[in-house]
């Protein structure tokens, strides 16, 4: 980060850096039929901008965004950067609740909306949101006929404003944007990003592992609100002139099909969950019978996965069915994107990989003592993506960033090769006979299975109040469950691991609970096992 300026607005190196590289005709957003230019990406960023100072906005305030993955995500979120605002992306799988908290705890004084996302936001009371002043629906008709009094149509707003902009002089530590951690538990937390923070991630991770490039067209079934898609789909493609491919319906697997298909990406982003649904998925002929030939992903020179460890068992499956290498990775909303991840070429299935360029990584015991090699042990971070705090969250800010290291809340070892393996949250280990068990471990072994589609395992307590590994599965489709088969599936984990990794109980669910981003919530799922 040394290379940057004291003077940096995000928005310049993202945005405008194409135009002066002489790339304002390249391509950088396909949207369905849609296609936008690095220059007209320009011009309507500015345009953004604009409005947003035309409305009173001031720099370092608020402006939320409720949007689908569409060009207009990338107007809004880099021209309130380029004007000197805070974007603020959420979750549009929230619930009305969720909404009034973030908006509230933000203090957003404009909100930047998709018309198909209202409903949950006219569900709230506007007096709830005292600091609220501007609803902006990007829409085809103009907010008023929604219901919303004072509302603006995204489109109107733009044409009505100017394409020339001159960028916000913010230090390049000035906070830039903030993102809502998932959270398992409590009300999401707002991490306070700053100017710097995408520059670091896109020259570590997008230059420095994946080798994105110019020519590069980017697909992510990951949403823009997610910081993992975030990067794929937004800051990282436009670091290097790339074009970015936006779906804004939910990815499932014959849209993503579809899209490979029809828009023949480079780079595939997306989580574990949609891999194993890609996967469940079998191309069908007008007679509804199996395809001879399979969707063909010959395009795809990487996939990457994140948000969750990657079971080395659907790691072999993609590659053996399509032939495409999955880099699996992990990260944070805490550190933006990637700081541990397989590399082309040197891929470890079933690890999360090694350390990605300008990432220190330390495993610790619960005195912060360093482990031994192959010890299982609390994941800390250091780099130069990480938030500055929590907004609002003086507390938990000192408990999770401890100077220049982050507690990634992750336990993990390190193997004599430099590869690091995910063994679950802090709070999802177990003890069985005494000793820690992973329940991803035991989760890879019955996802081999051929009965099997997902699975979780989770601690519950025995006769003796002792907790044991207990598995909730969701069979493939035309698969019943039954005691037999639960038998079986203990026994299948049983010849693969030692005795006391093995389930003692199977129950049979139709759907694991999960975050809008596809991570596992283990948690519900230890709840309900609780008399």
């Amino acid at each position: 980060m040394s290379d940057l300026p004291e003077i940096f607005n995000a928005a310049t190196h993202f945005v405008d850096r194409n135009i002066a590289a002489g790339r304002g005709g390249n391509i950088a957003i396909e949207c369905g039929d849609e296609r936008v230019s690095y220059q007209q990406l320009a011009e309507r960023v500015n345009r953004f901008g604009n409005a947003i100072k035309r409305l009173g906005i001031h720099p370092e305030q608020r402006i939320a965004l409720i949007l689908q993955d569409t060009p207009a995500f990338a107007y809004s979120f880099f021209g309130a950067i380029k004007a000197g605002a805070v974007p603020v992306p959420l979750n549009t799988l929230w619930r009305a609740r969720d909404y009034v908290h973030a908006l509230g705890d933000s203090g957003a004084r404009v909100l930047v909306i998709s018309e198909a996302l209202l409903r949950e936001f006219e569900a709230i009371d506007r007096a709830a949101l005292p600091r609220l002043e501007h609803v902006i629906v990007v829409s085809s008709q103009a907010a008023e006929g929604k219901g919303l009094p004072g509302g603006v149509d995204f489109a109107s707003l733009l044409a009505g404003s100017s394409p020339a902009l001159e960028a916000e002089p913010t230090h390049k530590d000035a906070m830039a944007f903030w993102l809502y951690s998932s959270g398992s538990t409590g009300n999401p937390k707002g991490c306070v990003h700053l100017q710097h923070d995408m520059y670091v991630c896109a020259e570590s991770y997008a230059k420095g592992v994946l080798g994105m490039r110019e020519s590069d067209r980017c697909f992510s079934a990951a949403k823009l609100f997610f910081a993992y898609g975030l990067g794929n789909a937004l800051y990282m493609p436009f670091a290097v002139g790339a074009t970015a491919i936006l779906l804004p319906e939910a990815p499932t697997a014959p849209r993503v099909y579809d899209i490979i298909t029809r828009h023949r990406p480079t780079l595939f982003f997306s989580v574990p969950t949609n891999f194993a649904m890609l996967l469940a998925h079998l191309r069908h002929g007008s007679g509804g019978q199996a395809h001879q030939g399979d969707f063909d992903l010959s395009s795809v020179r990487y996939a990457v996965s994140a948000g969750e460890a990657l079971p080395e068992p659907l790691y072999r499956r993609f590659k053996e069915r399509f032939g495409v290498e999955i880099l699996d990775a992990i990260g944070s909303t805490e550190c933006l994107h990637m700081f541990i991840a397989n590399y082309p070429g040197r891929v470890r299935p079933g690890s999360s990989g090694q350390p990605v360029p300008g990432y220190d990584v330390r495993i610790v015991d619960d005195h912060d003592r360093p482990v031994a090699v192959g010890e299982m042990g609390n994941l800390l971070i250091k780099g130069d993506s990480t938030c500055a705090y929590y907004w609002n969250q003086h507390e938990k800010t000192k408990q999770t960033i401890q100077g220049e290291w982050i507690r990634t809340g992750d336990k993990y070892y390190r193997d004599a090769d430099g590869y690091y393996w995910y063994g679950g949250r802090s709070d999802d280990m177990l003890k069985a006979g005494g000793i820690w068990v992973s329940p991803v471990e035991i989760e890879s072994v019955l996802i081999d299975h051929d009965a099997v589609h997902e699975c979780a395992v989770v601690g519950r307590e025995d006769g003796d109040g002792l907790a044991k590994p207990f598995a909730y599965v969701v069979l493939k489709e035309q698969v019943a469950g039954s005691p037999e088969l639960a038998a079986a599936l203990q026994t299948f984990v049983r010849e693969r691991l030692a005795e006391y990794k093995r389930p003692r109980g199977v129950e049979f669910v139709s759907e694991l609970p999960k975050t809008a981003t596809g991570k596992l919530q283990r948690f519900k799922l230890r709840a309900s096992a609780r008399p």
